[in-house]
């Protein structure tokens, strides 16, 4: 590595996917440690609407995993000729990443509706993506 890159300049797609990968097993970890806190906590309610943050979330990541290995792997086909398979369509990927985006709105609507536990535990249970992809960028800088 040249002195003064950037250790996440380095990272091949591979990496990538696996840092991806392990974010999503540390959110789905901290969701099941924070669930009987929180349910001894705040109730159940709560518990539901942490839980509707922790799904939106941990699809959210999972969802950019699927449509980064479909872009990368349709860039390696573009790039590479002698290809015997075509790439997938990216057309069925980004139709499934938008409706994705739907259900999270009426699954947040719907929670807030009628759950009617507290919003910051819908807050927490959402903000727990970007706390392991937080956790998995820092791990990735301190090894550099």
């Amino acid at each position: 590595m040249a002195a003064g890159s950037s250790p996440l300049a380095n990272l091949s797609d591979a990496d990538v996917q696996r840092i991806l990968k392990r974010a999503l097993w540390l959110a789905g970890g901290l969701a099941l440690v924070a669930t009987p806190v929180l349910w001894t906590a705040m109730g159940w309610r709560s518990c539901a609407q942490f839980w509707v943050g922790a799904a939106i979330s941990c699809t959210g990541i999972y969802k950019w995993l699927q449509l980064m290995v479909a872009l990368v792997a349709r860039m390696e086909v573009s790039t590479d000729t002698d290809a015997a398979a075509p790439a997938k369509p990216l057309g069925p990927v980004m139709v499934w990443f938008f409706l994705r985006m739907a259900l999270a709105v009426a699954l947040l609507y719907g929670s807030l509706e009628f759950l009617g536990g507290s919003v910051y535990a819908l807050l927490g249970g959402l903000a727990l993506g970007l706390l392991a992809l937080s956790v998995e960028a820092v791990r990735v800088v301190l090894r550099g």
